[in-house]
């Protein structure tokens, strides 16, 4: 799967959206799309009944279990993180923090895979430059 950071148009956009705008992108027929929207873990698959709901936004849309939103991360070429914060914004108005800048996204992807020590020495790191950086008072 493509590592693609959000840009800022897509930090608070719907799961309907960001599918429908990577399917067009993608070029790739809801069939084609139905054939690769499969979680690798589970086997559960996207039908092409459900991708044309969602990318219509259809009223009554059931939202993604966490397999279906795994396939459609696979399918659609997306990071897992995109999808879950676009189907948590549609589906239960959660909006998440994110910044425009792609340094400060690598960092987090790549803290998120950091030891727990390595990440507390991390964090301490950052506290001590953003204090360097506050006014004295």
């Amino acid at each position: 799967m493509i590592a693609m950071a959000p840009d800022q148009e897509q930090s608070a956009r719907t799961l309907s959206s960001v599918a429908r705008d990577r399917r067009a992108r993608l070029g790739l027929s809801l069939r084609a799309l139905e054939e690769r929207c499969v979680d690798p873990e589970t086997g559960t698959s996207v039908g092409r009944n459900y991708l044309d709901r969602l990318e219509k936004d259809a009223p009554n849309l059931t939202p993604p279990r966490a397999p279906e939103l795994r396939a459609l991360a696979i399918g659609l070429d997306l990071p897992l993180p995109l999808l879950q914060e676009a189907a948590g914004y549609q589906f239960h108005g959660v909006t998440t923090r994110t910044s425009a800048s792609s340094k400060a996204q690598a960092f987090v992807a790549q803290f998120d895979e950091l030891a727990p020590e390595d990440q507390d020495r991390v964090l301490a790191m950052l506290e001590a430059y953003a204090g360097k950086s506050r006014p004295v008072e």
